[in-house]
């Protein structure tokens, strides 16, 4: 790429990067959360309980880690395409298999291995779209990439909705399987990373040393990334369960509700992360996460339909409001030559410390309300995020590029 003005080739590059990192995530996600629609009937398929279900997506969570290290690392040495494709392909077939499963032992075996590919997308998607676009962009544009978790979320209730009710929860995770397909298009359309180019080092005793000098940075990178994690899958993934087993809504009322909420995630996801371009990417964060604390109680203790409608809108539109500043802001503040391994793997240690959250969830929901048990812990981990969000550093703009002159619309 050149100084100046972005070329038609040059435009099209960062278009195909953020498509190919979008629908990514979005596909990753929606795995992922068909599982949570589906909970109660794969615990009465296999003789289970909710929690030991819930389990199985603690189990996921906890090996993301794993993914992001092993495919972290082949993106910073040998680019970002082929990870990325390898990654896709990998989860897809957990997926298709995790429908095929006979029992949970299976299950949650197969669970575990998706953990892994789930774990791999991110950080790898995330450093390719944040290192081709625009820098005066980045915020919105991270939110628009993050908020392809909520559209996966969407999709996944849309399916819950459409094709669980005639073919069963199997056939769910066999439509799981077409991320795989993305991976073509990444292979046709999407070029390699100009900044990995830059920064591509080749020596690992080099790159193990700057491991090692950056590991403060790294901490509290863990440390933001699980309280935005505990956040997310404490708001997220025992809501249907919720809906279901203390508000007694049906299955398709109970999507219904979750797209309504994840149509808030998209939009708060967008408009934070502009927000965030013209304040700050700390001050848009914190604000979402205190504006959800205030939230909670319309969440999920309002008296009727249509408010607790308003409350998963608002609510997600807040959560998810923070977490689309994140793939500009830890990719900002990650060094250049690690920007494959560094954000992703933080980001998935952050998962794997607040993977217990839905489990948690499931055992206190059984013993007093599900109302009261995520209500109360949403608001301690809203309330203690935006405090670890208000403490950290910032990079706001800062080039990818050796040169900062040539990256489009830097200065």
């Amino acid at each position: 790429m050149g100084e100046g003005t972005p070329t038609a080739v040059d435009r099209a590059n960062q278009r195909n990067a953020l498509i190919a990192s979008f629908l990514g995530w979005t596909l990753d996600a929606f795995d992922f959360f068909i599982l949570v629609m589906v909970l109660d009937a794969v615990a009465k398929t296999f003789g289970r309980t909710r929690p030991e279900i819930a389990l199985t997506l603690t189990a996921s969570l906890a090996m993301r880690p794993v993914g992001a290290f092993l495919f972290g690392i082949m993106a910073d040495r040998y680019g970002r395409r082929l990870p990325l494709m390898l990654d896709l392909i990998f989860y897809s077939i957990m997926e298709v298999l995790s429908g095929l499963a006979p029992n949970y032992t299976t299950f949650l075996i197969l669970r575990l291995l998706f953990g892994v590919g789930m774990g791999g997308e991110w950080g790898v998607g995330a450093s390719l779209a944040m290192e081709a676009v625009v820098p005066k962009w980045r915020g919105v544009l991270s939110g628009l990439l993050q908020e392809g978790y909520a559209l996966g979320y969407l999709l996944a209730a849309i399916a819950y909705f459409t094709v669980f009710p005639h073919f069963g929860w199997r056939v769910m995770f066999f439509i799981g399987g077409v991320p795989a397909l993305l991976s073509l298009f990444v292979r046709a359309r999407v070029q390699e990373s100009d900044a990995w180019r830059d920064h591509k080092m080749t020596d690992w005793g080099s790159y193990r040393r700057a491991i090692g000098a950056n590991w403060r940075l790294f901490f509290y990178l863990v440390l933001l990334m699980t309280m935005m994690n505990l956040i997310s899958h404490g708001t997220q993934d025992m809501y249907p369960t919720f809906l279901q087993q203390q508000r007694q809504f049906s299955p398709q009322q109970t999507a219904g509700i979750t797209i309504v909420s994840m149509i808030g995630a998209f939009a708060g996801g967008i408009l934070f992360g502009l927000l965030s371009d013209r304040s700050g990417r700390r001050r848009a964060m914190a604000t979402a996460a205190l504006c959800g604390v205030l939230l909670v109680p319309l969440w999920v203790f309002a008296p009727s339909t249509a408010l607790i409608v308003a409350g998963a809108f608002l609510m997600q539109f807040m959560v998810q409001g923070a977490w689309g500043v994140v793939p500009a802001h830890i990719n900002e503040l990650s060094p250049g030559p690690l920007r494959g391994f560094f954000p992703g793997f933080a980001y998935q240690i952050g998962v794997l410390l607040a993977s217990s959250v839905t489990y948690i969830e499931a055992l206190l929901g059984e013993h007093f309300t599900y109302a009261q048990a995520m209500g109360i812990l949403a608001a301690g981990m809203l309330f203690i995020a935006a405090i670890v969000i208000s403490l950290g550093p910032e990079a706001k703009g800062v080039s990818f590029r050796k040169d900062a002159r040539l990256e489009l619309g830097a200065g």
